[in-house]
């Protein structure tokens, strides 16, 4: 029998053929539509387009919401069929020589220092951010002037020192008992220094998209009597785009933000690293060249969930954002690729 290729066009039908405890599981969470979108190409236009992308005067689009978080994300499976580009080996090149130079490359006198001093790791250690988002926040500086970090021991070590950094500026500051990490990789992705860097943030009150999904969390659990994490992860996994790794339950998101967004779920911080190791990994293999990750923690002193999110930014050479109005104002992305492709490298890496 010819195994059919999952897609995001599919999704509708994936669901009404799952059991239908499952089926309603999913369908508890997110709803979607699919449309066609319909556009008719002058004569001299034909052939080129053809050429390119194939028959395409009806495309199927498809809208997923999740009803729980009002998360919702526009997918067109002619840009999803669209091929992922590999940096050019120059291009890795040119990163390294960037990476030697500026503060980043000497922080011990370059960088200031919190007033109650460095976290110093084996890969990483802490500078003071000069130019501040938040009343404590830091810098964790790579030892490594190699920008691509993707070991477990360098992941690890990043997440121990921002962890031992916040118990650090908790006690400086008692008040203080919310975290936040953030690594911006590269340009694309906001870092205004080519070595690699990620941050930390502690703060008495918590960011706006962490409290929304506690919030959602909380009356998800009053409604149905359930951990909404539990259930976010089971309609994952029910429709193909769910694994659970080494402490980890890892996903490829169902309404990204941006490109190839991964969501990795754990109960504690140590078991981050090996997950998120893996998706870098997997992202170098597909090309990926600059990204976002974050990670949501609870408050410190609590017990909860740690999620943490990583999304693909986008070609390092490219003159177009990948963010516009649809992002900013109207509250969904427009996405050039399918969770189902991206689950497929996912599985490469982790379940080999």
């Amino acid at each position: 029998m010819l195994e059919v290729r999952l897609d995001i066009t599919r999704l509708p039908g994936i669901v009404r053929e799952l059991a239908p405890d499952t089926g309603d599981l999913v369908s508890r969470i997110y709803s979607w539509y699919v449309e066609p979108g319909n556009l008719v190409f002058p004569d001299a236009m034909q052939a080129w387009v053809r050429e390119k992308y194939g028959d395409i005067e009806r495309q199927q689009i498809v809208r997923v919401t999740n009803d729980r978080t009002g998360e919702s994300t526009l997918f067109n499976s002619v840009r999803a069929r669209r091929p992922v580009l590999t940096p050019r080996a120059g291009e890795t090149r040119d990163l390294e020589a960037l990476a030697e130079g500026g503060p980043f490359a000497d922080p011990l006198n370059e960088t200031p220092a919190d007033t109650f001093g460095r976290i110093d790791g084996d890969h990483w250690i802490t500078a003071s951010n000069i130019a501040r988002y938040d009343y404590l926040h830091a810098v964790i500086i790579a030892k490594e002037k190699n920008p691509y970090v993707v070991t477990e021991p360098q992941v690890a070590d990043m997440v121990s020192v921002a962890v031992r950094w916040c118990q650090e500026a908790h006690r400086a500051d008692s008040r203080a008992i919310y975290p936040f990490i953030v690594w911006n990789y590269l340009w694309r992705a906001g870092a205004s220094i080519v070595h690699n860097h990620a941050q930390v943030l502690l703060t008495h009150r918590p960011y706006a998209a962490p409290a929304r999904l506690e919030q959602a969390r909380e009356e998800y659990r009053c409604r149905y009597g359930c951990e909404y994490y539990d259930d976010l992860f089971s309609a994952h996994v029910a429709i193909g785009l769910g694994l659970a790794y080494r402490g980890a339950r890892v996903m490829a998101y169902l309404t990204p933000r941006k490109e190839h967004e991964v969501a990795i779920i754990t109960e504690s911080p140590h078991d981050i690293a090996p997950a998120l190791a893996k998706v870098l990994a997997c992202y170098r293999n597909m090309g990926v060249q600059s990204y976002n990750a974050a990670v949501y923690m609870p408050p410190l002193g609590e017990e909860g969930h740690y999620v943490t999110w990583v999304v693909d930014r986008g070609d390092l050479h490219s003159r177009t954002s990948d963010i516009g109005g649809m992002e900013l104002y109207a509250g969904t992305p427009v996405v050039t690729s399918d969770p189902f492709r991206l689950m497929e490298h996912l599985t490469a890496v982790m379940l080999p």
